[in-house]
């Protein structure tokens, strides 16, 4: 499957080769009609969480899930589930955290298994998205902001998840 990078103006397939092209995904477009989507940044111990509004133009921020060990992924699915059916979410991206070089390393491979996780649990399409520097832009934008250092660990994981959805989104034609 070829999607669009996110802030970037190539398309790389899920394994990491870029193709040169501009535009739009190439592929079949799992997500294209749908306006309520689902951002996700998922973390050894974390998912941040983001939704796009009705129209499916911006994303918003909703709240970060914490668990206490990496391999115990029940209630966050069941979390992540009752959200998707809270906000009437169509479909859903997942940060893909390619290394800088586009290659994927074990944390896409622990991403991929909790993705193909989600789409049975929720039965909606998915798509993965390139999430290369998100934390450093959500670290950077509250900085900026004028968020304290000690709180920004509260908040990092869920802007880190408006990002790569608003990457998604503009990428997409929000």
């Amino acid at each position: 499957m070829l999607r669009r990078m996110a802030g970037r103006n190539d398309l790389t397939t899920g394994n990491g080769e870029s193709d040169l092209r501009s535009g739009v995904m190439t592929d079949d477009k799992p997500l294209a009609g749908k306006r309520r989507l689902l951002g996700l940044d998922y973390g050894d111990k974390t998912v941040g969480v983001a939704v796009s509004d009705p129209l499916g133009m911006t994303a918003q921020g909703v709240e970060i899930i914490r668990r206490e060990k990496a391999s115990k992924l029940r209630r966050t699915l069941a979390r992540v589930e009752e959200l998707a059916a809270e906000y009437g979410i169509e479909g859903v991206v997942l940060g893909l955290p390619l290394k800088i070089d586009g290659s994927e390393g074990s944390r896409c491979e622990k991403t991929r298994q909790f993705g193909s996780l989600l789409e049975k649990r929720l039965k909606l399409p998915l798509v993965y998205w390139d999430e290369r520097l998100t934390t450093q832009e959500a670290y950077d934008l509250m900085r900026e902001a004028g968020v304290r250092r000690e709180k920004k660990r509260d908040f990092v994981d869920e802007i880190a998840a408006m990002i790569i959805l608003q990457d998604f989104l503009s990428a997409n034609g929000a």
